[in-house]
């Protein structure tokens, strides 16, 4: 079985983390090897830059800033987690990917799309998902979600303290994304449970990436 690259996208609160976390344990009951990781992260110079962009220590030097920074940390991030995985055969899953940017800093935040796309095709190099899962939500329940999840006095990060009006638009961007590549990206309903949004995760996964005999 040869690798895959999976990315889950979506809002604040849709569940990607649990979903990638599901997808692993059933693609490793399978005996495949699966590296999961997330964005901004998964290498330890891209958790550095994780902190400090969710701290909001990039927000005021501008949405590009912020593309740039976020750039950084995914050409370590390709260099030294997904395409070696890739290489030795494991299947990829990442929290967020080039898809985030796209929608954070492009579509909320006001970046050129043509400039992202130039500073896209430099960073992943042609590194693209097989398929892109994207969980869609009511904003106002997502953020409500990730308000859950925080402990006592923890403050919300820099994302998740934007307007309601940006995290709308982030909902629309995604969906104008799935709309314009229905090859690579699927909608899934984050209201489901975690359990049959990880069955619909899973039929998406064998009708796309699996071949019958694999299933």
């Amino acid at each position: 079985m040869r690798s895959r690259f999976i990315t889950l996208e979506g809002g604040e609160g849709a569940g990607k983390s649990t979903l990638a976390r599901a997808l692993a344990e059933r693609l490793r009951a399978m005996g495949v090897s699966v590296e999961l990781t997330r964005e901004p992260g998964g290498s330890a110079r891209a958790e550095a830059i994780r902190e400090a962009i969710l701290a909001g220590a990039i927000k005021p030097h501008g949405a590009f800033a912020e593309a740039l920074m976020f750039s950084a940390a995914r050409i370590d991030h390709i260099d030294t987690l997904i395409r070696p995985a890739l290489m030795r055969g494991s299947w990829v899953i990442c929290d967020r990917f080039l898809d985030s940017t796209r929608v954070y800093q492009g579509a909320s935040g006001g970046v050129d799309a043509t400039l992202l796309a130039e500073l896209e095709a430099v960073t992943v190099d042609g590194l693209l998902p097989d398929l892109t899962l994207i969980l869609d939500l009511d904003p106002e329940i997502g953020l409500r979600r990730a308000a859950s999840r925080r402990h006592p006095g923890e403050a919300s990060d820099r994302f998740e303290s934007e307007t309601l009006d940006f995290h709308r638009r982030l909902r629309d961007a995604y969906l104008a994304i799935a709309a314009q590549e229905p090859e690579r990206c699927l909608v899934l309903d984050a209201t489901l449970s975690p359990d049959a949004l990880a069955d619909a995760a899973w039929r998406a996964i064998g009708e796309r990436l699996l071949q019958p005999a694999e299933v």
